[in-house]
């Protein structure tokens, strides 16, 4: 952190709110600060002013209310991964949530944190002194995508392992602002741009999750990535079949934003897989190559089909 930099920690949400309107597009938000701290080292985040939100206890509730489960934003990925009730109605996020980083990170890493977390690319997370040598990218204030090789688009990658399954399952997201709260699907708070890839303005809070409960639907969650810790994903899926018939397919980590699919399950298995190809924008961004992804994507989704039951 540069010495200039501004170190906020207010005492209630309202005093945040307060901060974060003052500030504007000159502040970052943090919680747990696994994300956006690697950024700052990195000289990928620059924001003069750091909110620091964890001490507000009134986004850490986890709770069963009426037929929803309400997650608060800054339940820990490990309080996700070991709750009763996600257990019991949501396995899948549990799956999504313990397959983040890694178990010290996870003590630290906020659901808010991971929604939100910074779409990722091989020549944009690097260091300030690599980036300069290699060209600067779009997302770092060049001309062009390098990962796509001279394409005027940002194709970094969106990498959130909850967001795959939170959308597959409906969630929608609790947000606040200084003006007041309000409530978006999960998957609308994504624009599916590599350099803005949040459909929020600046200063916005993450108040909870809420995911409403059918027993009814089954959810499987996959994930690639080089090692079973601490790499980000190189492709997420996320199925969800609902009680009726239709499904719900969310892919991570192959496009800017969350792909996001709804079919129905006596859809033809192959027409399905080749729309997911189709609207997946992957690029040479990755550990693995563009070509691999694409066969895991057919790969990750015929397993799903046939967890559930609806492929043979």
């Amino acid at each position: 952190m540069a010495s200039t930099d501004t170190y906020l920690m207010p005492a209630t949400l309202a005093d945040a709110l307060k901060l974060a309107d003052e500030y504007g597009g000159n502040c970052r938000i943090i919680a747990g600060g696994t994300d956006v701290m690697p950024n700052r080292f990195q000289g990928n985040d620059t924001a003069p002013y750091l909110i620091d939100i964890s001490r507000l206890n009134e986004l850490r509730k986890l709770e069963k209310k009426d037929s929803s489960i309400v997650i608060g934003s800054l339940t820990t990925l490990e309080e996700v991964s070991n709750n009763a009730e996600i257990l019991k109605y949501f396995p899948a996020l549990a799956e999504a949530a313990n397959s983040a980083a890694t178990p010290v990170i996870r003590k630290s890493a906020t659901l808010g944190g991971n929604l939100l977390c910074e779409n990722r690319c091989i020549f944009y997370n690097q260091s300030e002194w690599w980036r300069e040598a290699v060209g600067y990218c779009l997302k770092c204030n060049g001309d062009i995508c390098i990962a796509s090789g001279g394409n005027k688009r940002c194709f970094s990658k969106f990498v959130s392992d909850t967001a795959a399954a939170l959308i597959s399952m409906d969630a929608y997201a609790e947000i606040i602002t200084h003006e007041g709260p309000s409530n978006l699907k999960l998957e609308d708070l994504y624009t599916g741009d590599g350099i803005q890839p949040r459909n929020i303005k600046a200063g916005t809070v993450i108040k909870a999750i809420h995911l409403p409960i059918n027993n009814s639907s089954r959810t499987v969650f996959k994930k690639l990535r080089l090692r079973k810790s601490l790499d980000f994903t190189s492709l997420s899926t996320s199925v969800t079949l609902k009680s009726d018939s239709l499904l719900k397919i969310v892919l991570c980590g192959v496009d800017p934003g969350p792909v996001v699919l709804n079919k129905r399950a006596d859809d033809n298995k192959d027409d399905i897989i080749a729309t997911a190809l189709k609207k997946s924008r992957i690029v040479d961004n990755d550990v693995f190559s563009r070509g691999y992804r694409r066969e895991m994507i057919r790969v990750f989704l015929r397993r799903s089909f046939t967890e559930l039951g609806i492929l043979k």
